[in-house]
């Protein structure tokens, strides 16, 4: 059976010894545009899906909530959230329109009394919609929905 360590190993001691603030004289290998060593033939770039770099469009694969949200903005919703060692309300419910969705919060607008929301995504449980939701993946092709929306 074949052994990967050397026939010898070097005595205790014998190591190099490296001081306070010292490094090794050992230059690590640099990797450029995507090739590893040792790997011929390896890509030298990583292949991208056909509407990776289109302007102005999320890439396709990407369906989060805040995506979802602003596909469907302009609609009522109720949003449910949970605010965790509140002593004054541990849960609350906002119900308005949506006028944004950013990767960590939510605007609402209140149609009866003109309040808007501003609510983290971190304390959202879920959405509700009184219509249908606006929500068209076809992943691998082009979706309309999110053609309009700019990117992050």
């Amino acid at each position: 059976m074949a052994s990967n360590f050397p026939a010898q190993m070097p005595a205790y001691g014998q190591y190099p010894q490296y001081g306070f603030g010292q490094q090794p004289q050992q230059v690590p290998p640099t990797f450029s545009g995507g090739q590893f060593p040792g790997f011929p033939g390896f890509p030298q770039q990583k292949p991208q899906s056909p509407a990776a770099n289109v302007p102005g469009m999320l890439p396709i694969e990407e369906s989060y909530i805040e995506n979802i949200l602003r596909l469907n903005k302009g609609k009522l919703v109720t949003v449910y959230a949970t605010f965790e060692n509140n002593t004054q309300w541990n849960a609350k419910v906002f119900k308005g329109i949506i006028e944004a969705a950013g990767r960590d919060h939510l605007i609402l607008s209140d149609p009866q009394t003109g309040m808007r929301f501003l609510i983290p995504m971190i304390y959202v449980d879920f959405v509700t919609f009184d219509e249908e939701i606006n929500y068209q993946p076809q992943f691998g092709g082009v979706s309309p929905g999110l053609a309009n929306i700019p990117p992050r």
